[in-house]
């Protein structure tokens, strides 16, 4: 794809390393002695799970003063991915962000140092991040059974050189709906932590209203306080089945109904839409079980990572939906809440019970059977009731924020490459960019 096709506004194209302040570095590689303390030590996985790098938990790296001085990343840094099994992956662009403390970077990684007097590191990972960005970077990268780029081949792309007035122009439009995304994504987590510690002081530290009157007495689940029962979950599930895909796999191609697997069951209000899939209208009516309604517990049965949960409710992910055969769906009778059952199967006990029912396969995956024989703490219904007044208001903010990320996340992809490619002009926009920039 040419560059200059996307170009309306007829900004400069130059060669990327006219941009540098220094050249191009690959990163460190030690012995695993030298690994395990010292600075900080940003690897593949974070390259590919974040976008800014900044103060998140790394591994470590010790670094002679001579390494220190080569091998830091400063602010504004963007970082490449040299290698990857997936053609996608080549040239993946992170920005590093105010670092609060000495961090490195592995060999697997390209460290570029823009001018900043030139070019405004945060327009280049956006440009990088947009599809004619990702376009120019597959131009380069090899296709061997690992993907990859090199640092001699990244200086000599060509890309745009916008005024750089326009640039951060860009650059603050897009980064306002990134620091919005971000915002809510820790309003998510904090809820989330929230509702987890009230329901670990009522129904794990028995803290709950009024259980100083309340004796605890022996259970086939320990102590527990009297009048509470313990059951299976058999007892209090009136749905558990997984749904399916037509035969021969899914075509990539379809554009129908979202069809939910395994790699989408990671937690509470978090879904990534760029891993999904989707079935025909037509398989959709036609399937007998697996349709998704609100407040449905969903569970992760057989993969790597059996045992994951999540919840899906208010139209999160979407308002009509469907999951294949590597996953469960839960739903309760009025025995137990959905609340309930969500975060009493996420307690880490419960979580180690559902791992050990793969304990003795050949394959790993549960069945129904071991999953209905799971126990279950069941408090009275009245505490039950009492808790949902806390938990409801928490989850209902919680999924509120999870669907304003996704049509934060929507509009800002949809500006994206029309603001990288110029098609819409902010030349004459009057945008304050002072404390824009990341």
């Amino acid at each position: 794809m040419a560059i200059q096709s996307l170009n309306k506004l007829s900004w400069a194209i130059t060669q990327f390393n006219r941009l540098f302040a220094e050249p191009v570095k690959n990163g460190i590689y030690k012995p695993k002695e030298f690994h395990g303390r010292g600075v900080k030590l940003i690897n593949m996985g974070e390259l590919f799970a974040y976008g800014f790098i900044s103060g998140q938990q790394m591994k470590r790296l010790e670094l002679s003063k001579r390494e220190m001085e080569n091998y830091l990343v400063k602010h504004g840094d963007l970082l490449f991915a040299r290698r990857s099994l997936v053609l996608e992956g080549s040239g993946k662009c992170s920005l590093v962000v105010k670092p609060p403390e000495p961090t490195t970077f592995e060999s697997s990684i390209i460290r570029v140092r823009l001018n900043g007097t030139v070019a405004l590191p945060l327009f280049y990972y956006y440009f990088f991040k947009a599809p004619q960005g990702r376009a120019t970077m597959a131009s380069i990268a090899t296709r061997t059974a690992v993907s990859g780029i090199t640092g001699g081949n990244l200086a000599l792309l060509q890309v745009p050189h916008p005024p750089l007035p326009s640039q951060h122009k860009i650059a603050s439009i897009l980064s306002t709906y990134d620091v919005l995304i971000e915002n809510n994504t820790r309003r998510i987590k904090i809820l989330e932590e929230m509702a987890q510690a009230i329901y670990r002081e009522w129904f794990v530290n028995f803290h709950f209203p009024g259980h100083e009157k309340v004796k605890m007495v022996n259970s086939p689940l320990g102590r527990i306080p009297e009048g509470w029962g313990v059951g299976t979950l058999d007892g209090v599930l009136t749905t558990l089945e997984s749904g399916s895909r037509p035969k021969g796999g899914i075509d990539p191609e379809t554009k129908g109904v979202p069809s939910i697997g395994a790699e989408n069951i990671i937690g509470l209000g978090r879904y990534d839409y760029s891993k999904e899939k989707f079935v025909t209208r037509e398989f959709f009516n036609n399937m007998k079980r697996g349709h998704i309604k609100s407040g449905d517990v969903l569970l992760y049965k057989d993969g790597a990572q059996i045992g994951r949960k999540s919840m899906f409710r208010d139209g999160f992910p979407h308002d009509e939906c469907c999951i294949n055969e590597h996953v469960f769906i839960l739903r309760t009778n009025v025995q137990c809440s959905q609340n309930y059952l969500f975060f009493w199967l996420e307690q880490p006990e419960m979580t180690q019970n559902i791992i050990n029912l793969n304990a003795n396969a050949a394959q790993p995956g549960i069945n129904q059977s071991g999953v209905r024989g799971l126990p279950i703490l069941l408090p009275p219904s009245s505490l039950l009731e009492k808790v949902e007044q806390t938990l409801e208001p928490l989850l209902g903010a919680l999924f509120n924020c999870a669907k304003r990320n996704n049509i934060l996340c929507q509009t800002r992809d949809l500006l994206l490459p029309k603001l990288i490619s110029g098609e819409l002009d902010v030349s004459d926009l009057d945008i304050k960019i002072e404390g824009k920039e990341r």
